[in-house]
């Protein structure tokens, strides 16, 4: 499989990168979450925002970030456990640790729920603020019971809350393919029922995944793809969001001069149009992967990548529409700093996040426990 040429990045560069990453993207498409596409121009210009210089007041990344971090802490600790030679159920782990972060957003958890004990992400006061949850993680979360496939929380909710917290699934390695997607899979089931709900959060994670074993966007985008398309339960709207962003994505890169498609990309409303605002899970994943693809060519320098280049234009595509900019941000930084690693992370962007060193002790701890 292929992946950047000259180097390969490390599975510790990808593991931060991945998590820094999505915090870029999501810090910035936050701070325009809300705003219609003509609110976006009005406010940063014709182009939208594309630079954390153009937030005089700064941003703060959302309970994307947070989320992600404490799907860290799930697999974190059902890992120590493992390592120390003990048996533990990785969702029940999950499950808890978004417990915490529930406690986090000053939501009561049930008397009937467990009292999970304490652990070094929960002191972070940065985490404790309120950041625009979703209500289904909310209340998924706030009716004490685990959900499951069998047994699920909020039947028919499909909201982007599963997918913006699942590429920590993806960075496990070791791990067959069909485990990842069962892991993200059924850990979105703790908060959302909906197949779509499940199944996005499953695809995205095995995407991540196929990318830290070496991958090129296209082969794990297409067998992410294959997976949704192999299983006859799949949501039809989660496999015509996939398939019409990798399709999209191509005509957006086609070379003018071998082929009849001039390569373009979509407008803000032609991609609301075609896949969606991003409030729904499918719709999410699709206009975030559909922003990484569009613009690998466009950024490329003498015909190779120039992996900074390719994010800034990714999270800037991913950001400016009208829908749920901060997860689709999110998901297109996650994507791409699993790929390039930390390489494609431009360092002014880094120097504007917020509490960046939160974001990488809970990467380190990744990083600890899958190398152990």
């Amino acid at each position: 499989m292929s992946n950047v040429p000259g180097t390969v990045p490390s599975p510790e560069s990808r593991i931060h990168g991945c998590l820094l990453g999505g915090a870029l993207g999501d810090s910035l498409g936050y701070a325009v979450e809300f705003d219609p596409i003509d609110e976006i121009r009005r406010r940063f210009g014709a182009a939208g925002l594309r630079d954390f210089s153009a937030l005089d007041g700064g941003t703060h990344f959302s309970d994307d970030t947070q989320m992600t971090l404490y799907t860290v802490d799930g697999i974190v600790e059902a890992l120590e456990w493992a390592n120390s030679g003990v048996g533990a159920d990785a969702n029940a782990c999950v499950w808890l640790a978004y417990l915490r972060w529930l406690d986090t957003q000053g939501v009561p958890v049930p008397e009937s729920a467990p009292r999970p004990q304490s652990r070094w992400i929960d002191g972070q006061d940065v985490l404790r603020h309120r950041r625009a949850p979703g209500n289904a993680c909310l209340s998924g979360l706030a009716t004490g019971q685990m959900g499951t496939i069998v047994r699920p929380v909020n039947p028919d909710s499909k909201g982007c809350g599963t997918v913006m917290r699942s590429a920590p699934f993806g960075l496990v390695p070791h791990i067959p393919a069909e485990a990842v997607y069962k892991l993200s899979s059924d850990a979105a089931s703790l908060t959302h029922g909906h197949p779509s709900a499940r199944q996005s959060a499953g695809a995205f994670s095995l995407l991540i995944h196929y990318l830290v074993q070496g991958s090129s966007l296209a082969e794990a985008s297409q067998a992410a793809l294959a997976r949704v398309l192999a299983d006859d339960g799949a949501a039809p709207e989660l496999r015509e969001r996939l398939d019409a962003a990798i399709r999209l994505a191509g005509q957006a890169g086609a070379d003018p001069v071998s082929s009849s498609v001039p390569g373009s990309v979509l407008s803000p409303e032609e991609l609301v149009r075609a896949l969606g605002e991003g409030w729904v899970a499918e719709e999410a994943l699709a206009v975030g992967l559909y922003a990484v693809l569009a613009t690998a060519t466009a950024s490329e320098v003498n015909g190779e990548p120039d992996p900074v280049a390719h994010f800034k234009a990714a999270i800037a595509l991913a950001i400016n529409h009208s829908g749920d900019s901060d997860s689709t941000g999110s998901i297109a930084g996650n994507i791409l700093g699993a790929y390039y690693g930390t390489d494609c992370l431009p360092a002014d962007w880094l120097e504007a996040l917020e509490a960046p060193e939160v974001i990488r002790g809970m990467a380190g701890q990744l990083v600890a426990v899958t190398s152990a």
